[in-house]
């Protein structure tokens, strides 16, 4: 079966992140954690790992990359790094940087912390307020093997799972976690 990879980016947060587990039901999918959220709700992140999702880096506090200093970029991808092994008891090896902002400077980063980076193929623009129809017909448009970027802290977003994951298998598609 051909696949296609469902992420989300920004949680955990504690208003959406248990609803989305429970839409996603089965399915596993790729949470990239925001270190401060993380921190925040650590029994998320131990639920999110509990129920197979990947788990991979969003860095700290959220910030463009390419606008840091070498110190910072890497303060970034560390803390949240050993956060997350700490609550999991493993660490990430995939990362996204927060805005797909990134270049040769990040990519040497994420490099020395043995990270994998992933962006997508299909932006679903939940982060802008699309509604759960508009999440869900960008989502229709994932082609094989492609990668969906969501958020968590979208109710639109979980509103719009079931209805994702229901026209993906009605086209063949399998929704999968990243490979890293």
């Amino acid at each position: 079966m051909t696949t296609v990879a469902l992420t989300f980016d920004d949680g955990p947060y504690p208003e959406t992140t248990p609803a989305l587990l429970a839409a996603l039901g089965e399915v596993r999918a790729t949470f990239f954690l925001w270190g401060e959220h993380a921190a925040a709700h650590p029994a998320l992140v131990r639920a999110i790992a509990a129920a197979g999702h990947a788990i991979g880096n969003h860095t700290w506090t959220h910030p463009r990359l390419t606008g840091l200093d070498a110190a910072a970029r890497d303060e970034e991808v560390r803390r949240t790094q050993d956060l997350l092994a700490e609550l999991t008891g493993s660490r990430p090896a995939l990362f996204r940087p927060p805005y797909g902002d990134t270049g040769p400077a990040v990519a040497q980063t994420i490099a020395g912390h043995g990270l994998t980076e992933v962006l997508w193929t299909v932006d679903t623009r939940d982060w802008a307020g699309a509604s759960a129809d508009e999440v869900e017909a960008a989502a229709s448009r994932a082609e094989p093997d492609g990668i969906v970027l969501m958020h968590e802290g979208r109710p639109a977003t979980v509103e719009a799972v079931p209805r994702i994951l229901a026209g993906l298998t009605a086209r063949g598609l399998q929704p999968v976690p990243v490979r890293g």
